[in-house]
C-alpha cells in the first residue's frame, strides 16, 4: 500500500509585513503552514537573514566576529555593504552608542546616522535601540521622524515605552518590533496594545532569543507556540512574523569567545533551531554562519517547490 503523508490545513495565516519602500521593499511572513511544512501548503516568503552593524565600531564584540569586518567597523555604510556582499537580505543597525552608560549619543545624532545608512543601502533597514527603555523611546522617536516614509523596522517597543514608540512609528510610516521576555501571555498582551496604534501588517514579534546551551529551548518553545496559536488556532493577535535577534547572545558565550569555529557553529546551530521553530527573520553577526544558514534556507525552499 502506498504511504500517503497526512495533510493538515489551518485556519490562520501570518500577516505579510512589507519592509522598505519601492525597489527596496521586501516581504516577511505570509505563511499559512508551520515551518517548512511545504507539503501542506505554501509559505509566501522565505525566511530572511539580517546581519548586524554596530554604530559604536563593535567595541564590545568578540574578536572573531570583528575580524571579518576589521577594515570597515568604523564606517557603518561600508560595513553594511560588506554584509550584503556576504549574503545578508537585510541590515540590522544597532544604536549602542546611545546607551546612557556609554557614549550617550542623542536621538538627533542617531537619527542622522540612520538616515545616512538607509539612504545608501538598496535593502530595508532594521534599527534596534540600546536597550534602555527611556532612551530608546527618545532615540527611536527621533529616528522615526528623521526617516519619515522609509518604512524602517524600529524597536524594541516594550511594555515600559510602547506608547511613545508606537505613536512615532505610526505617524511616520514605519513598522515596529514588539519585544517581550519569553512569555506567550506577555507577548499577546503587548500585541493587543500595539494594535490600537498600528495594523498587524506593521508589527513584528521579538520574543527574545537565547543561545544554544543558554536557554535556547525556551526561545524555541515560545516561537513555536506563537506560530501554533496564530496559524493553527487563528488568533489574530498572534499572527505577526517573528524576528530572532540571536547573534549577540551567541557570541557572548564562553564557548564562542574561546574558539572561532566553535562560535560560528554556536551561532549556526542556534539560528537553525530558531528557524525550525518558525522565525521569519534571523539577526546574525558572522558571515560564515550567515552563509551556512542561507544555504539551509535555500535548500528548504527548493524542497518545497
Amino acid at each position: 500500500m502506498e504511504y500517503k503523508v497526512p495533510i493538515e490545513t489551518y485556519t490562520g495565516k501570518v500577516k505579510e509585513v512589507i519592509l522598505g519602500t519601492g525597489k527596496k521593499a521586501v516581504k516577511v511572513g505570509g505563511e499559512s503552514i508551520l515551518p517548512f511544512h511545504y507539503f501542506e501548503g505554501v509559505a509566501a516568503n522565505r525566511p530572511l537573514i539580517a546581519m548586524e552593524v554596530d554604530d559604536n565600531a563593535a567595541t564590545s564584540w568578540t574578536k572573531w566576529v570583528v575580524e571579518p569586518f576589521k577594515d570597515v567597523v568604523s564606517d557603518p555604510v561600508k560595513w553594511a555593504e560588506h554584509c550584503l556582499e556576504n549574503g545578508a537580505d537585510l541590515i540590522c543597525l544597532r544604536l549602542s552608542s546611545t546607551d546612557t552608560q556609554g557614549d550617550n549619543k542623542s536621538g538627533e545624532q542617531a537619527a542622522e546616522l540612520v538616515k545616512q545608512v538607509a539612504a545608501e543601502l538598496d535593502v530595508p533597514l532594521i534599527v534596534y535601540g540600546c536597550g534602555d527603555d527611556n532612551k530608546d523611546a527618545e532615540v527611536l522617536t527621533a529616528v522615526a521622524v528623521a526617516c519619515k516614509g522609509e518604512n524602517l523596522l524600529l524597536g524594541p517597543a516594550v511594555k515600559e515605552n510602547y506608547e511613545a514608540v508606537a505613536r512615532a512609528v505610526a505617524e511616520n510610516g514605519h513598522s515596529i518590533i514588539a519585544q517581550t521576555p519569553m512569555d506567550i501571555n506577555l507577548e499577546k498582551e503587548l500585541n493587543v496594545k500595539l494594535l490600537k496604534y498600528l495594523p498587524p501588517e506593521r508589527i513584528v514579534i521579538d520574543p527574545l532569543a537565547s543561545a544554544a546551551g543558554y536557554g535556547m529551548e525556551y526561545s524555541f518553545t515560545i516561537i513555536e507556540r506563537t506560530k501554533h496559536v496564530g496559524i493553527m488556532f487563528g488568533d489574530m493577535a498572534m499572527q505577526m512574523p517573528v524576528i530572532a535577534d540571536l547573534g549577540a547572545e551567541c557570541w557572548k558565550t564562553g564557548q564562542a569567545k574561546t574558539d572561532r569555529e566553535q562560535g560560528i557553529l554556536w551561532e549556526g546551530v542556534t539560528a537553525m533551531s530558531l528557524l525550525l521553530s518558525g522565525a521569519n527573520i534571523l539577526v546574525l553577526r558572522h558571515p560564515e554562519s550567515a552563509r551556512l544558514i542561507g544555504e539551509a534556507i535555500q535548500q528548504g525552499a527548493a524542497g518545497g517547490n
